[in-house]
């Protein structure tokens, strides 16, 4: 259970500023009496290093071509980081003491579609891997298929869901048949990267964290299987949390731990699994990630330090996650749901030593003290950081409602009853994996409108167009005022994200999943509106029927402005006070949500997403529109609590 607290700055400022002090002191102390465990890396030493032995665990200490070796890792990950900042955030890496790279694959985006792949630009994992072994950093390499991560459906692709029988994670032939698919693309892809063929990688992980799904006792071996006999020939890891540990194992592979603060029980577990082996904490947790509602999740510099101080000095091996979060743009945040259901914010920061948009933290600075006596060389020097930028303030001067904007959408889908997101007939058959859906159908009279608990997750509710109301998890019944004649009923349902975490993953259909019932009886006779706000969406809508913003504009709307920028473009952070909840774009680009609950406020704006000159932007609003946006500096990550 995590107990928060309101941060005290100040107390927490003066201890990490001492703690920093100390570090220094305690590295020039090793580096006179020349003792301790040294772990170096350079590009020169990795050309040099024997390729004919791979990462070994044959003793309680791992070795690397043959050399004893200490993996001091750092998870980023190449989709929640733009491209032209790849090699900024791992130079920093570099300059923190690291010498690993740790990173997921997320198979929802490289299988968009069944059997449709990509590897390409932003995507490009190939060249992600390459750029790290340019750098001097070796590589962990987490290919899943299922990857959690605060990400949607833990990065499955939600089109397995159009099996109704779809059992995630398990040796149910639907899955496994997806699996083999995706990994005769992926892994040829990654195979020839490996340590023993010249490359960076050291090690992959066998799917992730399974002890806290355990739903079958083969999904493991066939999981090593599907690795092996695609030619993967370096050292096989698993990773668990302590509950899930005894249970997330498979013969061949060495289990490594996940935790935020160290514990005699962990390193129990450890030994008594397999003793006289390399101990590794795959998942040092730097922070915590965040919900819509809560507040700012934050762990104590001191305490992370500590921890890591202390793992260091039992001789273990370390992976911090994160070590720069990133973003996770456009609708890809996961979600939680332990009793209540609990969406993610698009802010990836999760208090890392490196922030959101690739800043040092006092983190950075007491962690490359620590990692700087692992070291026989001087650490390569700290990137300077890029200036952010603050932009004259958006104007929101054009409009379209989004019953106008329907005509941009695909042709609806003529329904009996309603179908759920993932079996619209859409999407060259794979359904509709995230956004929103419009449901609409004829009632002929008033009453007491029921969810059913068929809502997932959150539908505005209206009649002839005037919003009504909500319809969510906690919120199952809303009043339908009375009326003549025919009216139309409709309910634009939004996918705030699927859970990535726990044992629900089968149970993530979105949209309407049921019937929703008026006065007891089912509605029927639908006409479903995919709104999946995909580029293709947001390039048909742009420059169309748009007219000027009226005094009383018709919610939901698209607002268009644009943004000029003089010069070479920086990164800044969109702050959008007096908006109720929505989506930003920019140039195309979709941002992510937005939501005034909190506690996120900004939206981190990459650089390198911006024209010198004019670029547009376009703001979908769901109820109350302020007409114009900032542009800022510094995030507004929300009030913050501390992690005990």
């Amino acid at each position: 259970m995590i107990i928060l607290s309101i941060r005290n700055a100040q107390r927490r400022r003066i201890a990490a500023i001492g703690l920093i002090l100390v570090g220094v002191i305690t590295y020039y102390y090793i580096r006179l009496s020349a003792g301790g465990n040294m772990s170096s890396i350079s590009r020169t030493v990795m050309m040099k290093i024997s390729r004919k032995v791979g990462l070994e665990a044959e003793s309680s200490e791992f070795t690397l071509g043959g050399e004893k070796f200490r993996i001091l890792g750092g998870s980023v990950h190449y989709f929640r980081v733009p491209r032209a900042y790849w090699r900024d955030r791992m130079k920093k890496m570099k300059a923190c003491g690291l010498n690993t790279l740790t990173t997921y694959v997320p198979w929802n985006l490289h299988e968009p579609e069944r059997g449709r792949f990509d590897f390409k630009d932003q995507l490009d994992l190939e060249a992600f891997i390459n750029l790290a072994a340019d750098v001097g950093l070796w590589v962990i390499l987490r290919p899943g298929p299922y990857i959690c991560s605060e990400w949607d459906l833990g990065g499955l692709p939600s089109w397995l869901l159009r099996d109704k029988d779809m059992r995630l994670r398990t040796t149910y032939e639907g899955f496994t048949e997806a699996v083999d698919a995706y990994f005769d693309r992926l892994i040829p892809i990654v195979a020839p990267l490996q340590f023993k063929k010249g490359g960076p990688i050291i090690a992959f992980q066998v799917e992730n964290e399974y002890g806290s799904y355990a739903m079958d006792e083969e999904y493991m071996p066939y999981m090593k299987k599907s690795l092996l006999s695609r030619e993967i020939d370096e050292l096989l890891m698993t990773s668990d949390n302590k509950e899930g540990f005894n249970q997330g194992g498979v013969e061949g592979a060495l289990a490594t731990i996940n935790l935020q603060k160290l514990k005699p029980e962990h390193l129990n577990l450890l030994e008594a699994t397999q003793p006289q082996k390399p101990k590794m904490v795959m998942e040092y947790w730097t922070g915590w990630f965040d919900s819509w509602g809560d507040l700012h999740h934050v762990f104590p510099t001191e305490d992370m330090a500590a921890t890591v101080t202390e793992i260091l000095k039992k001789h273990m091996s370390i992976n911090l996650y994160m070590f720069h979060g990133g973003t996770n743009f456009g609708f890809m945040s996961g979600a939680l749901e332990f009793g209540t259901y609990k969406p993610d914010v698009v802010s990836y920061d999760y208090d890392a030593p490196l922030s959101e948009a690739g800043d040092y933290t006092e983190k950075y600075h007491l962690l490359r003290n620590i990692f700087s006596q692992y070291h026989t060389e001087k650490l390569p020097l700290v990137p300077a950081l890029s200036r952010k930028a603050v932009y004259e303030t958006s104007i929101m001067y054009h409009y379209i409602s989004m019953w106008e904007a329907l005509q941009f959408t695909e042709e609806p889908f003529k329904s009996e009853r309603p179908v759920n997101m993932e079996n619209l007939p859409v999407n060259n058959g794979n359904g509709q994996s995230y956004g929103y859906t419009l449901y609409e159908t004829t009632i002929t009279s008033g009453g007491t409108l029921h969810s059913n608990n068929s809502v997932r997750d959150r539908a505005l509710v209206f009649v002839d167009q005037h919003f009504i109301g909500i319809l969510k998890s906690k919120t199952l019944e809303l009043a339908v005022p009375e009326g003549k004649g025919d009216r139309k009923l409709s309910l634009l349902v939004e996918n705030c994200g699927r859970v990535n975490y726990g044992k629900h993953l089968d149970d993530q259909r979105k949209g309407l999943v049921g019937d929703i019932l008026l006065n007891n009886i089912p509605l029927k006779k639908f006409f479903i509106y995919s709104l999946d706000m995909k580029p293709s969406f947001i390039d048909r809508l742009s420059g169309k029927n748009w007219k000027l913003v009226p005094e009383k504009p018709t919610f939901p709307g698209f607002f268009q402005g644009r943004l000029f920028v003089d010069g070479y473009p920086r990164d800044t952070f969109v702050k959008l006070p007096g908006w109720t909840k929505g989506v930003v774009f920019i140039n195309g680009q979709n941002l992510g949500r937005y939501w005034s609950i909190g506690p996120q406020q900004t939206l981190y704006l990459p650089g390198p997403w911006l024209n010198s000159g004019m670029n547009q932007i376009i703001v979908f609003e769901e109820q109350e529109a302020e007409r114009k946006i900032q542009l800022v500096d510094t995030p507004d990550l929300g009030m913050a609590v501390d992690i005990e």
